[in-house]
């Protein structure tokens, strides 16, 4: 169920984009009529109307869903503050400029700022993130595998990051698609992987206290 509700903004952002592209002069009237007042110039063409309103769209979505999940208690994690500030300034880009290469740009700057993340953290402050997510779970992991997956997290980010430039591109027109479904679909296999190698070696320290008692 998380799954989907955090999947729910990519969907929104897949549909209007391709609605728009389905019918680009209603849905250049639709972003000029309801967008005219934030784009330079104060209107939208018929070949840009796709991505800006797609964009708008995710925009809101995932405004509403980190309100949602304030308002409700839930834990916002570190990719979903991430991907909220780099939307709006990158979808305030693609939106005031007309231009769909900021909000393209956007999931290689998500993935690098997180693989950064991963990196700076166990380099500058030895700090794992892997291990201290999974310590939240009651899970300790031997520092030897706390390392490895955590580079496998900066490498993961580094290759998306990559491949979803090369797709930009020189394979543009098939980009959404890729950005939709195939993005998400690495990253749920890298999550499937990261459960496989961990079920080898992950162990519970309540369990190994009671066992010991």
């Amino acid at each position: 169920m998380k799954l989907l509700f955090d999947f729910l903004p990519l969907v929104f952002f897949f549909a209007t984009y391709k609605i728009a592209g389905r019918l680009p002069d209603q849905g250049a009237a639709f972003a000029t009529h309801w967008l005219g007042a934030l784009v330079q110039g104060g209107i939208v063409g018929s070949t840009e109307a796709p991505a800006l309103l797609a964009t708008a769209v995710v925009l809101v979505a995932t405004l509403v869903q980190v309100t949602w999940m304030k308002a409700t208690g839930r834990k916002i994690d570190l990719m979903l503050w991430v991907g909220l500030a780099l939307i709006v300034v990158f979808g305030g880009l693609t939106v005031w400029l007309h231009n769909q290469m900021f909000i393209m740009w956007k999931p290689s700057i998500t993935y690098w700022l997180l693989g950064l993340a991963f990196w700076g953290s166990q380099a500058f402050f030895h700090k794992n993130l892997p291990r201290e997510t999974l310590r939240n779970l009651d899970v300790e992991l031997p520092d030897t595998v706390a390392q490895r997956l955590n580079f496998a997290y900066v490498a993961m980010f580094a290759v998306l990051g990559l491949m979803n430039l090369w797709v930009v591109y020189f394979m543009r027109d098939y980009w959404v698609v890729f950005h939709t479904f195939v993005l998400a679909g690495l990253m749920l296999l890298f999550g499937l992987g990261q459960g496989f190698y961990l079920n080898k070696h992950m162990s519970h320290p309540a369990a190994n206290d009671e066992a010991a008692t």
